[in-house]
């Protein structure tokens, strides 16, 4: 039998000419690059919606607090002109409302009671803590007395009109916990 000659032909691949290592290397630096991208564009929005959450979310507020409802337990007065005089004990319900995204703890602190811009009677506020969003209600009890004010022009006139207008004012210090910190 006669003897066939083959011819051997080199495997080409499908996909085009062979790439080569120049080529291989420049699309190995582009794919790098562009993962470099994405990530600094990841890191950039986190960084974003990070900053969009502390402006809004953790602002800190100021907690108000205030008499919500206040009962007379006792209540004594004199309306005669020479020495007009009186004395009042009642039970308030205070109201501590915490808005911040994080509880406060505050200290002791006074509520003064005035009539006409002098000072008849304090309110103790013992320390507590208001929870996040919410409002701790607290009871305590005040005396006011016309020690101080009793020589007052119009304190005549409105113990006999069975009206007296008392403001109250104080300052409650504490600090504000977010996410294990705080803020003063």
């Amino acid at each position: 039998m006669a003897q066939k000659k083959q011819q051997v032909h080199p495997i080409e691949p499908t996909g085009g000419p062979a790439k080569t290592d120049v080529e291989s290397e420049e699309l190995r630096r582009m794919k790098c690059t562009r993962y470099i991208a994405y990530l600094a564009a990841f890191a950039l929005f986190e960084t974003i919606v990070i900053m969009v959450c502390v402006v809004t979310l953790m602002r800190i507020r100021s907690p108000k607090f205030r008499f919500r409802a206040v009962s007379i337990e006792n209540l004594n007065y004199t309306s005669d002109t020479t020495s007009p005089s009186f004395n009042i004990r009642f039970n308030a319900k205070v109201a501590v409302k915490n808005t911040n995204f994080g509880h406060f703890k505050f200290k002791n602190s006074t509520i003064t009671l005035a009539y006409r811009g002098d000072p008849v009677g304090d309110a103790k506020i013992s320390k507590a803590r208001a929870r996040a969003r919410s409002t701790k209600k607290m009871n305590v009890t005040v005396d006011v007395n016309s020690d101080h004010v009793w020589s007052h022009s119009n304190l005549v006139r409105d113990l006999n009109s069975g009206f007296l207008t008392l403001t109250s004012q104080g300052k409650l210090s504490g600090k504000v916990h977010l996410m294990k910190m705080y803020v003063e």
